[in-house]
């Protein structure tokens, strides 16, 4: 009787999860020393920190995606669409909740999956703090859908006032949330609204549109060094967005924002992008140890508190670290701790199916860098070379765009990711520099 491979099961295809199944499928499920499987939600995978410029139409999101089952079949491991609903520990199995489509039939019933190993990656959506009014006036941005309504409605209102021909019509976005999503999602709304009046869609005259960022805390960026968050402050004053501090909102109503300062900011689209929380149902899900948001509590070597088998990373672990300095860290939910995490990750498992045991998790800070469309970029570097070293303009757009170009290399490889690059040069000088539709 042939034994039953070891079973390593990887919910949530975002950044790190898909990066894990790529690595595991190639080193253990190509030679049959494991059985990778990934699940998630989605038939596609796109680079989340991207979704700012789907939502302004910089990015056709269609064009960079990657179906889940040819990455699978290339790299040797498993995919299985689903949404993970529960877990049983005593039985290493997960349930998953029936795929439903659009029409609201049932594709895909509901199952469940037994595991030796499991990495939950889930990501995050958007804490909107039960503010009054938030989940049903307000626009959201924490995946592809909801980042090409943001598109729609945005060209919706452009057409519309395109064909009432309204000498006066202006076009009043609030943003809540001064994090990197909000910057930098204003800086691409600013650039949509100069490209759309190049294309015809006029009526709506760039000093027309009104954006407003609201920030409930002392400076935007307030995760970055002040240096940075001051030159990005100064230079969307020089696009005209209006950068509002220190103001929590109380309240969003369909025609606009007020403040707990009793300020009332009209607005016609309202995008939420203030904080973050793991989904729900990870909240002390079967007695793992979660935070007050739904965090899962991991230790060094991402496994759960209370259960060795099971490991969690990016945006739904909370890990807590002690420095060079003998401080303790929290690690930040950013793309590059996702994709250092995944790295860890799969030398630990490779590691503990040879026979040894879990590794642990040494976060290295890069630095961070803010895009401003095509307008400029702003971040530091951080490095034993390089120190803390502020960069910005054409450099620092460089090294932005270079985030993305190592997720592809990790996911596709050098040559591939190079012909990759070569076909986004070509297709620049055939299709408009804005999505339009």
């Amino acid at each position: 009787m042939k034994n039953e491979l070891h079973k390593i099961v990887i919910v949530g295809g975002g950044a790190g999860g898909l990066e894990l199944a790529t690595c595991l499928g190639r080193k253990l499920g190509k030679t049959q020393r494991a059985e990778i499987t990934l699940v998630d939600a989605q038939n596609t995978h796109f680079w989340k920190p991207l979704l700012h410029e789907v939502a302004a139409g910089s990015l056709n999101a269609f064009e960079d995606e990657l179906s889940y089952l040819a990455q699978a079949k290339w790299n040797h491991f498993k995919f299985i669409p689903g949404q993970m609903a529960s877990l049983n520990r005593a039985e290493k199995s997960i349930g998953l909740s029936p795929v439903i489509d659009a029409s609201g039939h049932e594709v895909v019933p509901a199952r469940t999956l037994t595991y030796d190993q499991l990495v939950i990656s889930v990501g995050s959506t958007a804490n909107d703090f039960n503010t009054p009014g938030a989940k049903e006036h307000c626009l959201f941005l924490d995946n592809r859908q909801q980042a090409e309504r943001i598109h729609t409605t945005l060209i919706n209102h452009y057409l519309h006032a395109q064909a009432c021909n309204n000498e006066t019509t202006r076009l009043r976005i609030a943003i809540i949330g001064a994090g990197a999503t909000g910057v930098e999602l204003a800086a691409e709304l600013h650039f949509a609204a100069i490209e759309l009046a190049h294309y015809g869609l006029d009526a709506i005259k760039p000093e027309d549109v009104e954006v407003t960022i609201i920030e409930g805390g002392e400076r935007i960026l307030p995760a970055l060094p002040v240096r940075i968050s001051s030159s990005v402050h100064k230079q969307l004053d020089n696009m005209g967005i209006r950068v509002i501090t220190r103001q929590l909102v109380s309240e969003i109503k369909a025609d606009g924002v007020t403040t707990r300062d009793g300020e009332f900011i009209e607005s016609d689209l309202r995008i939420w992008a203030a904080g973050i929380k793991a989904p729900e149902f990870l909240s002390g899900i079967d007695g793992l140890k979660t935070n007050r948001i739904n965090q899962l509590v991991v230790r060094p070597t991402l496994q759960t508190t209370l259960d060795d088998r099971i490991y969690s990373m990016g945006d739904c672990a909370s890990c807590t670290l002690t420095d060079r300095k003998n401080e303790r860290i929290t690690i930040p939910p950013r793309a590059q701790a996702a994709h250092q995490q995944a790295s860890l990750l799969a030398k630990s498992l490779i590691a503990q199916a040879n026979g040894s045991t879990a590794l642990a998790f040494n976060y290295r800070d890069y630095g961070s860098l803010i895009s401003l469309s095509r307008f400029s970029a702003v971040g530091n570097l951080m490095g034993a070379m390089t120190g803390d070293m502020m960069i910005e303009g054409t450099l620092a757009k460089w090294f932005y765009i270079s985030l993305y170009r190592m997720h592809q290399m990790t996911l596709f490889g050098k040559l591939r990711t190079g012909t990759l690059i070569l076909k986004d040069l070509i297709s620049r000088t055939t299709r408009p520099q804005l999505k339009l539709h």
